[in-house]
């Protein structure tokens, strides 16, 4: 279900686009939890659905284009998200690695 341009919502997760690995990221927002599934993983979330900040770091790791060739590791994607905005850590194996980037929105016509 779309909640705003950068966020849709699955149940208890937020799926955001990713512009540096090129993925939807979801996570498990304990605010959308049920009450006695409140107390097991999650991120904590300000409630704002234009520019969200969530808590702790968001880790993906994935299998990249080089991932498992010649001993390459699976691909990461880590970042803080603060104020709409994503703040890719050096751990990153993209190209945007050490950066901050608006989160992108979601295209009008595509489907949560």
């Amino acid at each position: 279900m779309k909640i705003s341009p950068v966020l849709r919502r699955a149940g208890a997760l937020l799926i955001f686009k990713c512009p540096g690995c090129q993925r939807n990221h979801g996570i498990r927002v304990r605010a959308l939890s049920s009450p006695g599934d409140r107390n097991g993983p999650g991120w904590e979330w300000n409630g704002d659905t234009h520019q969200p900040t969530f808590s702790p770091s968001v880790l993906v790791r994935y299998d990249g284009a080089d991932a498992g060739i010649d001993g390459a590791p699976p691909a990461v994607c880590h970042s803080f998200v603060v104020n709409g905005q994503m703040q890719f850590l050096g751990d990153c194996t993209h190209a945007l690695a050490g950066q901050t980037v608006p989160l992108l929105p979601w295209p009008d016509e595509e489907p949560a």
